[in-house]
């Protein structure tokens, strides 16, 4: 008997009973820190002032920008079908995108916190008849409480890394009272399908990663005017999606490669950007002139490094260099996702560690669309080759668009295998109209 894992499974528990009565002064402290919304706190302890709406509700489950961004076109199709759509999310930033993306029958709250007096008040409330649970998000008390209530819960875009793996293999009861109700899985991989099978999930299915179709970011064609007017014929580079750390040696890299080419510009963009401030205090140790992107528009003849510090432009930026370092990769945290700015047309750079996007760093490094660096040297030697040299960026950003081409077609794999559950809810929605039901409910 796996008596570690009913253990664990129940401390887990129990701490969440434990951790209910302080849950306000963290959220708190998260506010002050602008990772909480503060007029939202209380969606963070399943409650809300949004009336749930009559009819099949399939509830999605995202953790931040990326996930969200990837399940956006899903949910246009789930909407299609005819059932509504409660989207959480645990981040400020990707609660923004969802309330200004997502079509008309779908509706965004925050997750509440995995305790189990917020958990059950939440699915009291909010019944659904589907969650979908995307990537890696797994919460022990909420897929415990949808297995108790036999909620159907379905991984899409699975991915499980092997240090997650070997974590909850430890513990194959607490996985098997997680799992028991996930009559599917849909994986991004062979190596995420294998991972979730050995854990116990019984139907295991690779369709891609739903990433490869959402359509690229798009950008305001004035402004991508004006900032092209403003960079002129000066080389640039854009670093994106970067993690504390990385931002620094990139700084000290420009600062090298300046010395050779004074008119160099380096976009930086911080995978968050609330850390704006903090990075312009530590990079104006390294270069005479950081401009940041929230401090206005434009861009300043005198200016360095410019600091994308804003929400919703790294589609602007990526279209004013061919030569894009993604972030995330100099660190351990293990690459940021590279389908973006390949996509629009930049050769990819990175560093070591790509782990969350192994499939994908190797497919752009093999076709020679992408380059591994290892060390500060290494960069700044190939990106004065690159800036030197316009055809061979050319040549390496065609070859990065092509090697995504394989990877396309997720959206309508998943959406197979997810028909023959949404089909019945459909059917059962019409049969409630015919006969005059509603199954709404009003505001706690």
């Amino acid at each position: 008997m796996d008596w570690s894992g009913r253990i664990a499974l129940s401390a887990y528990r129990t701490a969440g009973y434990a951790f209910s009565p302080i849950a306000p002064l963290f959220l708190a402290l998260r506010s002050t820190r602008g990772k909480e919304i503060a007029a939202r706190r209380s969606e963070r302890y399943g409650k809300t002032a949004q009336v749930r709406p009559s009819g099949p509700l399939v509830w999605v489950h995202a953790s931040s920008v990326g996930e969200t961004n990837a399940v956006l076109p899903l949910i246009e199709q789930i909407v299609e079908t005819g059932s509504n759509v409660l989207l959480t999310t645990t981040t400020v930033t990707s609660s923004q995108v969802a309330n200004s993306r997502l079509p008309k029958g779908a509706f965004h709250q925050f997750v509440p916190l995995d305790t189990p007096p917020f958990v059950n008040r939440f699915i009291d409330y909010w019944r659904p008849d589907l969650a979908l649970f995307v990537e890696s998000e797994l919460w022990p008390n909420i897929m415990t409480e949808l297995n108790r209530r036999d909620i159907p819960l379905i991984v899409v875009n699975g991915r499980m890394s092997e240090r997650s793996f070997e974590r909850w293999s430890k513990f194959p009861f607490a996985v098997r009272q997680m799992f028991g109700n996930v009559p599917l899985c849909l994986a991004q991989a062979e190596e995420d399908r294998a991972r979730y099978a050995q854990l116990g999930v019984e139907q295991v299915e690779v369709t891609g990663n739903l990433k490869f179709d959402v359509p690229p970011p798009t950008a305001d064609e004035q402004e991508l005017q004006v900032m092209r007017t403003a960079i002129g014929d000066r080389p640039v580079w854009i670093a994106a999606s970067t993690h504390p750390g990385e931002e620094r040696l990139l700084a000290q890299a420009h600062r090298r490669m300046a010395a050779r080419l004074p008119n160099l510009l380096t976009i930086i963009v911080p995978r968050h950007p609330e850390r704006g401030e903090e990075i312009a205090k530590e990079l104006n140790g390294f270069v005479r002139q950081v401009q940041r992107r929230s401090a206005g528009p434009g861009l300043d003849a005198d200016t360095n490094i410019l600091l994308g510090d804003t929400l919703g432009e790294l589609g602007l930026f990526y279209r004013l260099s061919r030569i894009a370092f993604v972030g995330g990769s100099l660190v351990s945290h293990g690459g940021q996702n590279p389908i973006e700015p390949a996509r629009l047309g930049c050769a990819i750079l990175h560093g070591p560690h790509t782990h969350n996007f192994k499939d994908i760093y190797e497919a752009l490094d093999a076709s020679g669309g992408g380059e591994c660096l290892n060390t500060e040297r290494e960069l700044i030697q190939t990106l004065a080759r690159m800036i030197s040299s316009p055809s061979e960026v050319h040549r390496r950003s065609e070859l990065a668009r092509l090697a995504l081409r394989p990877f396309s077609g997720a959206l309508d794999r998943t959406m197979m295998a997810l028909n023959p559950f949404l089909n019945p809810l459909k059917i059962n929605a019409e049969l409630n109209r015919a006969h005059g039901g509603d199954n709404g409910t009003e505001t706690p």
